[in-house]
């Protein structure tokens, strides 16, 4: 079968010199562009998603894209790869992860590997193994292939904004392709959304090799109180007329409790107090809390109280609209 080179640096529209964190502007500039989403039916934008998809994969990995670098466009004319300090033992895996529904391209799995994985390194039968591993058709020359590895497998780890602030032991059941399985993993304090837990050895298994890995992805689960941006969370303060013109001692919520804090006289709704180090991320580099004033007006009133208001409304020299 022919599979024909790709680009990668092309396809982002970067040059091979290009540090990592621009390749990842360009990325996020592409996707924002190309995604399905904003391409209802569009097979063409659905198609250049999964090639940007793809090529950032590679070259947002210092080792993957080394390696890329090294193999060159003249990748398939049966080249020999020999590798370089640092990538002994090298294994890349991907399982096949889809975008959308669909895999990763031919050139990408010959690459890199499939479900089951393509090595680099090491040493086979006494020769050194870095003159480049064996993808069905020996495109490298190379020695024999290795027992095949299971799938990698991946799913999703729920957490309460608590949970993710206290960290530490978690047990979770996942269903596994014989049977559910119970495993424990440790949280890091303070872990961002989006990030990914390794178990190594818990994925798929494979017949006559080893298990694929399992990897939990971190999903915040909504709050009643706050709201999370970046490292910094959000809630709103209710304040009673009368607290929010005189001022007042009130208790703000965090995470970790309530505290203290003195509102000024005169605050208006949508005023926003700052809380140091009361927001999302790990120990010594947490965001903070925003605070964001609500005044609640009583939704019922005694006729006395009803006649203290109407005496201010008369007596006060306040315009509110002004």
């Amino acid at each position: 079968m022919s599979v024909s080179y790709k680009d990668y640096y092309k396809l982002l529209g970067v040059e091979r010199t290009t540090k990592t964190e621009d390749i990842s502007k360009a990325y996020k500039k592409l996707a924002r562009k190309y995604h399905p989403d904003l391409n209802p039916g569009d097979k063409q934008a659905e198609e250049k998603f999964k090639e940007i998809n793809e090529a950032h994969e590679v070259l947002k990995d210092p080792e993957k894209r080394k390696l890329y670098d090294q193999l060159g466009p003249n990748w398939q004319h049966g080249q020999q790869f020999q590798g370089e300090p640092g990538f002994e033992n090298v294994h890349f895996t991907f399982g096949g992860k889809s975008f959308d529904g669909s895999g990763f391209s031919d050139f990408f799995e010959t690459l890199f590997g499939g479900a089951g994985g393509a090595q680099f390194g090491g040493s086979h039968g006494g020769q050194s193994a870095g003159r480049g591993a064996q993808f069905g058709p020996d495109p490298f020359g190379g020695f024999s292939s290795r027992p095949r590895r299971g799938r990698d497998v991946e799913a999703e780890l729920p957490l309460t904004l608590e949970e993710v602030q206290k960290g530490g032991g978690r047990t979770v059941s996942i269903q596994g392709q014989q049977s559910p399985k119970t495993l424990e993993v440790n949280v890091p304090s303070g872990i961002r959304e989006g990030a990914k837990l390794r178990l190594s050895g818990q994925g798929d298994p494979a017949p006559g090799g080893a298990a694929g890995d399992l990897f939990l992805r971190v999903r915040y689960l909504p709050h009643a109180v706050f709201k999370v941006d970046g490292e910094n969370l959000q809630c709103d303060l209710a304040l009673a007329p009368w607290e929010a013109v005189l001022g007042a001692k009130v208790e703000v919520p965090t995470l970790e409790g309530h505290v203290e804090m003195q509102i000024p006289a005169g605050s208006s709704s949508g005023r926003k107090f700052r809380l140091r180090g009361k927001g999302m991320g790990a120990t010594g580099k947490r965001g903070d809390l925003l605070a964001r004033v609500m005044i609640k007006a009583p939704a019922e009133l005694s006729d006395a109280e009803r006649e203290l208001w109407q005496k201010l409304a008369e007596t006060s020299a306040f315009q509110a609209r002004v």
